[in-house]
């Protein structure tokens, strides 16, 4: 079909109009690494949760019909990357999208947006993060952070996990499904670290200089350097480093513009770079 003639990458996420996160971030990101960027929204956000007030649609009724128009055009493609769900219903979908959509040449990321600092985001019901792991079996790769991870393999959170607890939270995770996966923004001290593991291989730890403090949306930016690498057939320790280096230098533009934690990092300004 001409339609698939340019590789593509389905994404799966929310529409936040402000904060710079979720799809909003993967556009222009994976535009900018030369592939179709094709949002499913899963829900509307005016902007995240980090603010003290914001609206918020569920976007579940809509979905099957969103997806049987792509049906009808017989897109292909070449990546798929799984975010923010805004529904336990949404599990389901996601699935029958995994299923209808996936051929062997696809690969499937899964960024499991549930929470951080060891607790669940506001939205999210402690039945949607139980069911999570119904699509953990799907992925060829997954980032969570490391509260995700605890979620997802039932394990108790505090925040200095060993490489040896991370390693069997990672081999945990590896025995549902994802045989690349990369625990991300781990603080260690002055740093943050990214936890690499890949099966049959030794874990990696991957280091940048923490510039200021945590801000949103650097999971999206992060995963959806890691969908397109993928696609375009970087290995994954390689893209580690790219999607790590790329965010450490908008954080540091960012810092020196002092702006409010919830908007984001300002990557737009190295697009042209990345």
């Amino acid at each position: 079909m001409p339609h698939n003639r340019q590789k593509k990458i389905a994404i799966i996420n929310d529409f936040t109009g402000f904060g710079r996160c979720s799809i909003t971030v993967s556009l222009p990101i994976i535009s900018a690494l030369k592939i179709h960027c094709c949002p499913l929204p899963t829900s509307i956000f005016s902007n995240h949760t980090g603010y003290h007030s914001f609206y918020y649609t569920d976007f579940t009724q809509h979905m099957d019909a969103y997806i049987e128009e792509w049906a009808k055009l017989n897109l292909e493609f070449n990546g798929i990357l799984s975010g923010f769900l805004g529904s336990h219903e949404q599990i389901s979908i996601v699935k029958k999208f995994f299923e209808r959509f996936k051929s062997p040449a696809t690969i499937i990321v899964i960024d499991p947006v549930m929470g951080d600092d060891g607790a669940l985001y506001p939205t999210y019901s402690t039945k949607l993060a139980k069911q999570m792991t119904e699509l953990v079996c799907y992925a060829d790769i997954l980032t969570p952070n490391l509260t995700e991870a605890c979620i997802l393999t039932n394990t108790p959170y505090h925040s200095d996990m060993s490489k040896q607890e991370l390693t069997q939270i990672c081999e945990t995770l590896s025995q549902m499904g994802p045989q690349k996966i990369v625990i991300s923004g781990l603080e260690r001290g002055d740093n943050l670290e990214n936890f690499v593991y890949e099966a049959g291989k030794d874990p990696i730890r991957i280091l940048e200089h923490k510039v200021g403090p945590c801000r949103a949306g650097t999971g999206d930016v992060f995963s959806s350097i890691i969908a397109a690498d993928a696609v375009n057939g970087v290995s994954f320790t390689d893209s580690v480093h790219h999607a790590s280096s790329f965010i450490a230098k908008a954080l540091r533009r960012t810092t020196e513009l002092n702006l409010p934690e919830q908007d984001g990092i300002c990557f737009e300004d190295f697009l042209k770079e990345i």
